[in-house]
């Protein structure tokens, strides 16, 4: 084992190391040990000192290169760039003196599994490499074939470091025969491509160089070729870290040209916005084809909306897209309205980052319904109420103050004396005009409640004239006819009408089967069945041995009606 210390030479491949380290340290911040070093200073005692780390480094580039014969090219890059291994060897000899004789000592007796710090060095971390690693290898000589093929990758150009990627995602080329990689390349070469655009195609997309995936590249570049785009400007539109299914984009291209774009119109498309086609692989392009088809979009109309596609992102476009036809509801726009705005205006919508809906009526003091007949006249002025925009509030129509005359009148009608309490806490609650008040009341009344108990009903609840007529009826006819109350039961309880039907159903069910039990009162109000807390109501439910499990039979049972 003498043949371990070679004194001069580990002198000179330890200067050699430093100085590329240093250097390496000054120069590059972006560099895969910059990057990991802060594991490493983490130890005030070992950590902290670029010398430290760099005799630890020249330590592990001697093991590499001098006693396991690695190329030193291989074994420099995989003693500089695998910062969480090294931290591992530094920790074992944290309270050595001498670091770098400390770690040459420990690698001489306990030989390392070689493919972590290589896979780490060529981009990996280690949760990716941890299921990669050889089960009977540890040293990276004893594995030929992955050697060669990751040199045929170094030396077409390909930076280390982005070698981790074609291995994790296309493992199978590393196991390649001789030719067979170089091969591969050579074929994307003669499509036309030139060498830094197959590298960086080889790198977003690392299963074209398996078996026979690379038919699906000529297939879209003949489609480019055709519509007069050239090879070139591929290259500039492809993102480092990246994958791309060019299967997906050239199926986009062909259903462009389906929808009735001319090979010009497809050029003068791709060319001013590459998002399109290179953003995601095409999958934002087909999501806004979706959409837009759903609306009952034609053809023709599709193929219109990408020529006037404007200066944004695919991704930015359809999300602005979604959000507009979401406000649309939120305000409660009529369906067909919507889907007419979408079709003749899909652009428009596309542009707008429009602010939350909530911040709107706010600024611009107003309701819903009236920006529904903005709109309605003119969605343009959408353009006006987009975020970071100033919004000034819209000017007093008049509407609210004959709407609040007409309410005023309809409780003084009633009966309310002006400006009294009572009339106060029901204005401040009411929502809806004059005579849609009167409407909802008078379905009371037709129910076979007479007009003075209706009356104090309101006082006590004005909310229930909040809700439409079609509400109030069915309220009504579930408490009659379902639940066994009588309807005298509302002149005591009105703010029965304001529950949920699930609420009304689930609490209802529950008390009636604990009557069926014996374990309740038979005569309990409606109030206290409804209104009490889930805390006071499940002191009923317990009072039966299986009362929890029917109630959450239940809970289930009504939430899924």
């Amino acid at each position: 084992m003498t043949h371990l210390l070679k004194p001069k030479r580990h002198c000179v491949l330890k200067w050699v190391s430093l100085n590329l380290y240093e250097n390496k340290f000054r120069s590059s911040k972006t560099s895969m040990w910059a990057i990991g070093s802060h594991h490493i200073a983490q130890n005030p005692r070992y950590f902290g000192t670029k010398r430290v780390v760099g005799e630890a480094q020249a330590a592990l580039l001697e093991y590499l290169h001098s006693t396991r014969s690695l190329q030193y090219m291989d074994a420099d890059n995989m003693s500089r760039n695998s910062p969480l291994f090294l931290e591992k060897l530094l920790k074992k000899v944290e309270n050595e003196v001498d670091v770098g004789w400390s770690i040459t000592r420990l690698l001489r007796y306990n030989p390392i599994n070689e493919f972590e710090p290589f896979f780490e060095s060529i981009g990996l971390k280690p949760s990716e490499y941890s299921t990669l690693l050889p089960r009977a290898l540890i040293f990276l000589n004893d594995d030929q074939a992955l050697l060669k093929n990751f040199r045929v990758l170094c030396d077409y150009g390909i930076a280390r470091n982005k070698i981790g990627k074609i291995y994790k995602e296309a493992t199978e080329v590393f196991r390649y025969d001789d030719g067979v990689l170089q091969s591969k390349l050579q074929a994307f070469e003669e499509m036309g491509l030139n060498q830094s655009t197959i590298i960086k195609i080889v790198s977003s997309s690392p299963y074209l160089l398996v078996r026979d995936a690379n038919r699906e590249l000529p297939k879209i570049l003949e489609k480019l070729k055709c519509v007069g785009i050239e090879y070139g400007c591929i290259e500039g539109h492809l993102l480092e870290g990246n994958s791309y299914n060019w299967s997906h984009m050239f199926e986009l291209l062909c259903l462009l040209s389906n929808m009735g774009c001319s090979e010009e119109q497809l050029k003068g498309i791709i060319c001013q916005h590459p998002g399109l086609l290179f953003q995601n692989s095409g999958n934002m392009s087909f999501s806004l084809i979706g959409f837009l088809m759903k609306f009952g979009a034609t053809r023709n109309e599709i193929c219109s909306i990408f020529l006037q596609f404007p200066q944004a992102q695919v991704g930015d476009f359809v999300c602005n897209l979604r959000h507009c036809y979401h406000f649309l509801i939120n305000i409660e726009m009529e369906v067909e309205e919507i889907g007419r705005i979408v079709r003749s205006h899909p652009v428009l919508l596309g542009s707008c980052y429009l602010k939350k809906l909530n911040t709107l009526l706010s600024d611009l003091k107003s309701g819903k319904k009236r920006l529904r007949e903005i709109i309605k006249k003119n969605p343009q002025e959408l353009k006006n109420w987009v975020f970071g925009s100033r919004v000034k509030p819209l000017p007093n129509s008049g509407d609210e103050l004959r709407s609040r005359m007409m309410r005023i009148k309809f409780l003084l009608d009633l009966g309310f004396v002006e400006d009294s309490n009572e009339m106060r806490k029901s204005l401040k609650v009411f929502r809806g005009k004059g005579g849609e008040l009167q409407e909802r009341f008078d379905c009371f009344v037709n129910a076979g409640l007479n007009k003075k108990d209706v009356t104090h009903m309101i006082k006590v609840a004005p909310q229930i004239l909040n809700l439409k007529k079609e509400v109030i009826k069915m309220k009504i006819d579930f408490l009659v006819n379902d639940s066994g109350y009588p309807l005298s039961t509302l002149i005591t309880f009105p703010a029965y009408v304001g529950y949920t039907n699930q609420r009304v159903k689930l609490r209802l069910s529950m008390y009636n089967w604990l009557k069926d039990k014996g374990t309740v009162e038979l005569n309990l109000a409606l109030s206290t069945v409804i209104s009490s807390t889930e805390k006071i109501f499940m002191r009923y439910v317990k009072r039966h041995p299986r009362g929890p499990e029917v109630w959450q039979m239940l809970k289930t049972q009504i939430s899924s009606d």
